[in-house]
């Protein structure tokens, strides 16, 4: 008596002597594991996942019996009897490890599921008989204070499973790209095969032994009555069928989106949020405008490297061997699809044989096969070698251009309709030229496409984002929408002529010129100005306008912070991003409204609740629960209206003659109303085309990382032009043309555009021109628009119906309204809108020239 209680003593005094440090059980209760953060497409689809223990949490009644009965199969088969220890097991597990001691096999456990979320939860790895004490007694506790159901919970979705993932449903989703309901009884039960050892049962590593464990957990199931005989064969026969899922973005080219996605979530919420948090981030990204608009880039990019010559093939290997091995032992970036690396096998004078880089299965294994291709000689005509000095001769034959074990890339070819032909590839070499191509909706600022260079993994400096740039005459229409909101008209005559402009004591005098050197065009109206990019009348009207006022709207559009109101910003000289032009631009397109550009919609944290939104206008009979027969509700529109919705038009217009009769004329192959103005810098350094549609903007940057000239003649209408009429070709394809909206109150006039004067239709010069009411020149047929109709024609010539109402004229800053000659917040910009003085004029007509003007000082004759 006296032995058992002095043992009894012991046993309570060891239990005490381990308890008084355990860790707070209780803890479990609150528990948030770290899970995936995920953002996605608009259209639900995934793009990219971030996390540092990869895990989807999901509740026990999310998960399916089969895999609940495999894991209790395969670690606890006594789960739902015992209190937390498996008597029976402990003993069993004992009488095993003496044998195995005795023939020197690895010794064998006894831990249930709940001493192991009690070990994986509270305690460390660490082994010694002190921490299977406190974990038995954790065990016990836990029993006692949780159901079953929350065990197991905790259990299926802490453990690791392999390949990085914690948790079976991102397991399944790693090893086979399956939700939790979509596993079958052999995937079920290799998942329970891997919490001992995930290593020792990799399924590419080991895959016989993954095989045979996976089998062994088949049988424990169909003993403990889980599956029948019969079903545990069938799941046996089958293969593991695991393939790699990829760890990146997983919609094609999307990795400049995801990545500026990533860095916009991390700024709001911080690192622990983002790679933990489980934060659902629903993006604006279009998967099919961000291929075309992917193609459109590259074509363009690899079309300019064309025209400048051929560098050279990769390297050069030996093809008597195995070609295929020393192909694949050559690093390639792994988003240039559908680019493959070759080698030249046999060369003739009309083609070149070549075989491609073996490509790796799911297993990460050389596949065997060898693929073989042709190149012919007509897709390798453009390829004039590089000198020292320009560009040789162009290649007569296939044996001018390549050899035998010459590594070169190659695309697929494609025929005269875009159709690939099998078997038939074209000679490529990587761009040296860098680029980026934004699309975005004009009325929400929602960015559906984002591609910000030739290869991510190349080079994951995004050109859409981060290269500040000089944007060229892409900025001019800043400055003539300036003017137009504060005065003038698209009629208003602007001298186009030498300009000298004083710098200061000391300085030479700043004397800028047009793109084609030595011309001029004289008198001429302000949409001639912007239609053919006149750098001397943009300096005249920017001073008459004064750059303060210029800065200001600057900063209206988004397009400048702070831009330094000196005469030569106005010719694009301040540097900016094209995300930023594109965002400014689609103010243009939607009427003057100010938007923000975002890649993301909205997010929500793990359990569903929306921590950020994009679009913050109120609705607040959107939360109706049913429809009792009330009005439909309406959304408060709270974003400013930075322009006369009129001048938002006009220049819109004036656009559009940029694309029909301007520098941008070979955009008018889309054939449906466009506008849009092209950008070049001096020395040809940047090529820039912004255009848009009444419903989609879209933005094209070119130019050298590190700037440089592109060759004369390189300049936005050539380089980046192209590649906006691609996209918005494939874009707009099989979607109704229709005509910009045009504000109600808008007189539609037939001018001359080059004298501004009111025109018969028999003039060559004749448009229809947009003014305000109370602008338009003296003795005039106006027009005047009430709305919009699509079923208009185009050209200029559409008259716009009564049907939509574009918004009542406002009175901006409580004063006079849209139309009148007080520009906005009261009070105008620098005093006084421009007068009328002596100077160039047409009868009925404002002219500006001789006076004083916004800010400026003493003018000459424009």
């Amino acid at each position: 008596m006296i032995v058992f209680v002095a043992g009894a003593g012991a046993v309570a005094f060891v239990l005490w002597q381990f308890s008084r440090d355990l860790p707070d059980y209780e803890v479990l209760a609150k528990y948030e594991p770290p899970v995936t953060t995920r953002i996605h497409a608009n259209d639900g689809s995934l793009i990219a996942e971030y996390s540092r223990q990869r895990r989807i949490y999901v509740p026990i009644t999310a998960i399916p019996d089969r895999v609940i009965q495999a894991f209790i199969s395969a670690e606890d088969k006594n789960f739902y009897q015992h209190g937390g220890l498996d008597i029976q097991g402990i003993v069993r597990a004992v009488v095993t490890n003496l044998n195995n001691i005795q023939s020197g096999r690895r010794m064998v456990g006894a831990s249930t599921i709940t001493q192991q979320v009690a070990k994986n939860f509270l305690l460390t790895n660490e082994v010694s008989i002190e921490r299977k004490i406190k974990e038995a007694i954790l065990a016990i506790r836990i029993e006692r204070a949780f159901t079953k159901d929350q065990i197991l919970e905790l259990y299926l979705n802490e453990i690791y499973l392999g390949v990085g993932s914690y948790g079976v449903a991102a397991a399944a989703q790693s090893y086979w790209d399956k939700s939790l309901n979509e596993l079958t009884l052999a995937d079920a039960a290799y998942l329970a095969t891997l919490p001992k050892a995930p290593s020792n049962y990799d399924p590419f590593r080991h895959p016989d032994r993954a095989l045979a464990r996976r089998n062994w957990v088949i049988d424990r199931i169909v003993e403990n009555g889980y599956a029948t005989p019969e079903e545990g064969e069938k799941a046996k026969a089958q293969p593991l069928g695991v393939t790699k899922r990829p760890t990146g973005p997983r919609i094609f080219a999307s990795e400049f989106f995801a990545e500026e996605v990533r860095r916009e979530v991390l700024d709001m919420f911080g690192q622990d949020k983002l790679y933990g948090g489980g934060l659902s981030v629903r993006t604006t990204l279009d998967p099919k405008l961000q291929r075309m608009a992917r193609k459109a880039l590259i074509d363009g990019l690899v079309a300019y490297d064309h025209r400048h010559g051929y560098r050279g093939v990769e390297k050069t290997i030996a093809i008597d061997g195995d070609w295929g091995k020393e192909l694949a032992d050559i690093d390639v970036w792994s988003d240039i699809e559908p680019w493959r690396l070759a080698v030249v096998l046999e060369v003739s004078s009309d083609k070149a044989t070549v075989g491609l880089r073996p490509t790796k299965d799911d297993y990460g294994k050389l596949r065997e096969d060898r693929e073989k291709g042709v190149v012919p000689f007509s897709e390798a005509k453009w390829a004039r070698p590089v000198l020292e000095r320009g560009l040789g001769r162009s290649p007569r034959a296939m044996t001018d251009v390549v050899k035998p074990g010459d590594v070169i890339y190659v695309s697929p070819r494609e025929d005269d309709d875009g159709k690939v032909v099998e078997g038939e590839w074209a000679l490529q070499q990587v761009p040296k030229i860098g680029g980026a191509i934004v699309a975005m909706d004009p009325y929400t600022g929602r960015i559906l496409a984002l591609v910000g260079g030739f290869s991510f993994a190349q080079s994951e400096f995004d050109r859409a984002v981060q290269a500040r740039r000089q944007p060229g005459s892409s900025f001019k229409p800043f400055i003539y929408t300036t003017a137009l909101d504060n005065g003038y008209t698209p009629a208003s005559i602007i001298y186009d002529g030498p300009i000298s402009i004083d710098q200061g004591p000391g300085l030479p005098p700043w004397q800028p010129k047009n793109y084609e050197a030595g011309s001029a065009a004289g008198p001429s109206t302000l949409r001639y100005g912007i239609e053919h990019s006149r750098n001397l009348m943009t300096v005249r009207l920017a001073r008459d306008l004064g750059m303060p006022i210029i800065s200001e709207y600057a900063r209206r559009f988004g397009v400048y912070d702070n831009l330094m109101p000196v005469l030569s910003m106005s010719l694009g000289a301040g540097e900016t991003t094209l995300m930023r032009l594109v965002g400014g631009y689609s103010m243009f397109a939607n009427g003057g409204l100010q938007i923000k550009p975002t890649l993301i919609d909205r997010i929500q944290d793990r359990y569903g609740r929306t921590v950020w939104r994009h679009d913050e206008r109120k609705c607040p009979q959107c939360a109706a629960k049913a429809w009792r027969g009330q009005p439909e509700p309406d959304v408060i529109e709270n974003r400013k209206q930075i322009v006369d919705p009129m001048s938002a038009y006009q220049i819109t217009s004036i656009l559009e003659g940029v694309v029909k009769r301007g520098t941008g004329r070979r955009i008018a192959a889309l054939g449906r109303p466009v506008a849009g103005k092209t950008g070049t810098t001096n020395d040809e350094k940047d090529a820039w085309f912004i255009g848009f549609t009444p419903n989609l903007v879209a933005g094209v940057f070119m130019g050298f990382d590190t700037p440089k000239p592109m060759g004369h003649g390189e300049t936005g209408g050539r380089v980046a032009g192209p590649v906006f009429l691609e996209f918005m070709k494939m874009a707009t394809k099989g979607t109704p043309a229709v005509p910009f909206r045009a504000p109600p109150g808008i007189k539609l006039v037939r001018i001359n555009r080059k004298t501004g004067l009111p025109t018969t239709g028999g003039d060559s010069y004749a448009i229809m021109e947009a003014f305000k009411p109370g602008e338009e020149p003296l003795g005039a047929v106006a027009s005047t628009t009430g709305g919009y109709n699509n079923s208009g024609g185009y050209n200029g010539q559409q008259q716009y119906g009564q049907q939509q109402q574009y918004g009542t004229p406002q009175q901006y800053g409580g004063q006079q309204p849209y139309g009148g000659q007080q520009p906005y917040d009261g009070g105008g910009y620098g005093g006084q809108a421009p007068q009328a003085q002596p100077g160039y004029q047409n009868p009925g007509q404002r002219s500006f020239g001789g006076g004083q003007g916004l800010n400026s000082g003493t003018g000459g004759l424009y």
